[in-house]
């Protein structure tokens, strides 16, 4: 299996680093055959080759098995004329990563929740209120006048009907019931479009229960309510927002993990950005790239009948679960000591201690 690493800004080379530890453990505790290519993109492709995103790397991404993504800081980047293209964006659109899947998993003493967490997010990964990629040309955001601003939201039959597909498929494995998140009282013709076709695909899945939730109640009831909640699908932003908040109130932003999903190519992605203000300090919390690595190997398996490859999923984000469990092992964003590469070590000690599944 050919893992293409792209490590990104900011604390992303430390926190790939410390992934890429686990990954080799699980390798060689499973002989799972893993190969990892780095390739440079951001801020350092940016100084180096004048784009933060390099052809070739496009091209190497449908010849890999799957995509190791560290977090970017396209905030501080150039416009795309100067060479600073979002790679986050750039490989959601192109690639037709159209599912962007959030587990949210509740610790009994980092979550501030009354009831326990246990849910996905299912967004929709490549339209919406996100301007950099709902046209096929130019932006979705614009400025007649300096005084006016005009933001576009883009909504098709199509990306609606494959992410709830997904969301549906995955509650058939889990609890059987998604809640489709919307506000069709007020942007009735796009999210009506949205709920029509969750709609359309829910008659497929007669086994799995639909609930239907505005977003302002949805948050709420994050916080109210998060143990009836199993899968959530909707759209691009509001998905980015309840997933933020799920993540938090189940102990932290940086203990979920990420994949951005298509039919034929997955990248792992944390939940999180890349925090410059503590780059180079070997303080990051890397748990949720190892996460999505986990999550990463699990649809390998999966797509490949591979039951070693599932399994060392499991046994990653079973690891990460252990070494959460004591105060002693956690990072300091989580209230323990640990650095990046000492949590990594733990983890990968854990495994190590594991021995081969039979």
């Amino acid at each position: 299996m050919q893992i293409l690493v792209l490590p990104g800004d900011g604390i992303g080379p430390e926190i790939t680093a410390a992934t890429l530890d686990v990954l080799t453990a699980a390798d060689r505790l499973l002989g799972l055959g893993l190969e990892f290519e780095t390739r440079d993109i951001g801020l350092k492709s940016l100084a180096d080759r004048g784009t933060t995103l390099p052809a070739e790397v496009m091209e190497r991404i449908p010849q890999v098995d799957g995509v190791l993504l560290g977090p970017v800081s396209h905030y501080d980047y150039p416009s795309r004329a100067e060479g600073g293209i979002n790679p986050s964006a750039e490989l959601r659109t192109v690639f037709e990563l159209f599912a962007n899947v959030r587990p949210c998993r509740s610790h009994a003493d980092l979550s501030i929740l009354r009831h326990p967490m246990d849910l996905v997010i299912v967004r929709e990964n490549t339209e919406g209120f996100y301007s950099d990629r709902n046209m096929h040309a130019g932006s979705g955001e614009f400025m007649p006048d300096p005084d006016l601003a005009i933001s576009l939201r883009k909504i098709t039959a199509k990306a609606s009907e494959r992410v709830a597909r997904a969301a549906f498929e995955l509650a058939r494995g889990r609890r059987r019931k998604v809640t489709a998140v919307h506000k069709a009282n007020v942007v009735k013709l796009s999210d009506g479009l949205f709920l029509r076709e969750v709609r359309k695909v829910a008659a497929d899945y007669p086994d799995v229960e639909l609930e239907e939730l505005i977003v302002d109640a949805a948050a709420a009831l994050l916080i109210r309510r998060p143990h009836t909640f199993d899968v959530i699908v909707t759209t691009n932003m509001f998905g980015d927002i309840l997933s933020d908040e799920a993540s938090e109130l189940s102990g932290s932003l940086g203990l979920g993990g990420s994949v951005n999903a298509g039919h034929d190519i997955c990248v792992a992605q944390a939940q999180h950005g890349s925090a410059p203000d503590i780059a180079g300090q070997g303080v990051a919390n890397p748990t949720s790239l190892i996460r999505s690595a986990a999550m990463l190997l699990d649809w390998l398996g999966r797509r490949h009948a591979e039951p070693r490859l599932v399994k060392a999923g499991e046994l990653v984000d079973a690891a990460v679960d252990n070494v959460l469990a004591d105060p002693a092992t956690r990072t300091r964003d989580i209230g323990g000591t640990l650095g990046t590469a000492e949590f990594a070590a733990a983890v990968t000690s854990t495994l190590d201690k594991t021995g081969v599944p039979s």
